[in-house]
């Protein structure tokens, strides 16, 4: 069976659906169907997944060439779209290596695109769901690319709030950094309701009536997400504003036109 054998097209995902915000060209009918729903109710989530992405750049770099991490885990990596996180690591350091996870049929059609190392670094595809930490952790995909001894960085981007409570997951996420050594992060970016707490759940109706399940999170939730590990300043903060490197641009969004919190932590 191949791939696109196992794509149910008929039913929106969210790695499809933030392809679609991306002026990506991976989603079907239902996907871009289900985008639009949410468009209508918050025309700036568009900009919104640009941020996002804009965050996980910033963040990568910073890992790599601030605290010389040659390790990432990206889980709920999505549809392939340039540059990744491999390629903005590799580009400080090319002996970069870096396992990505998701759960859609569709990445794992497109992983060539996550395969493009360079040839001092190397890269790997697993089809996996995040909720399954041991079996990510035991994988022979990320097995034969990861050393464990060594630190990682967990990147977690827009993927926890998909994941509520009842799933457990805060202790998902304890689980994957007890498996990591000292030195390893955590990256994550997550939506919140603190700055216009109608939009979001307006967001979230939509969001969750179609595409799938989940819970927005204030600031303190978020950061709970962090117990037991180091905050990078500035800690957790609205994601456009965290290292934004003086872009005038994303200066002068609000916090409100970005619901949006961003952190990384370290593991001591």
């Amino acid at each position: 069976m191949t791939a696109n054998d196992e794509i149910d097209i008929s039913r929106p995902h969210p790695a499809r659906v933030y392809d679609y915000w991306l002026n990506g060209k991976s989603h079907y009918e239902a996907d871009a169907a289900a985008a639009e729903r949410v468009v209508r109710v918050w025309p700036g989530v568009v900009l919104g997944a640009r941020l996002n992405r804009e965050f996980m750049h910033r963040a990568t770099r910073w890992l790599a060439n601030e605290a010389g991490v040659r390790q990432f885990l990206d889980i709920g990596s999505g549809i392939p779209t340039e540059p990744n996180l491999h390629q903005v690591a590799q580009a400080v350091a090319p002996e970069t290596r870096a396992v990505y996870v998701d759960n859609d049929p569709i990445v794992l059609a497109h992983a060539q695109e996550l395969l493009s190392s360079t040839p001092q670094g190397r890269t790997a595809y697993l089809q996996a769901d995040f909720t399954e930490p041991e079996s990510i952790l035991a994988s022979p995909e990320l097995g034969e690319t990861l050393d464990l001894g060594r630190p990682v960085a967990l990147s977690l981007i827009a993927l926890l709030h998909f994941i509520t409570d009842e799933r457990g997951a805060y202790d998902i996420v304890r689980r994957y950094m007890d498996a990591l050594p000292s030195g390893s992060y955590l990256v994550v970016s997550h939506a919140t309701a603190d700055f216009d707490p109608d939009l979001l759940t307006r967001v979230a109706e939509a969001y969750q009536s179609t595409v799938a399940e989940g819970q927005i999170r204030s600031s303190s939730e978020v950061n709970r997400f962090f117990e037991g590990l180091e905050l990078v300043d500035p800690g957790v903060v609205v994601a456009h504003r965290w290292r934004h490197d003086g872009d005038e641009a994303q200066a002068d969004i609000t916090d409100a036109e970005f619901p949006v919190y961003g952190g990384v932590a370290r593991k001591p």
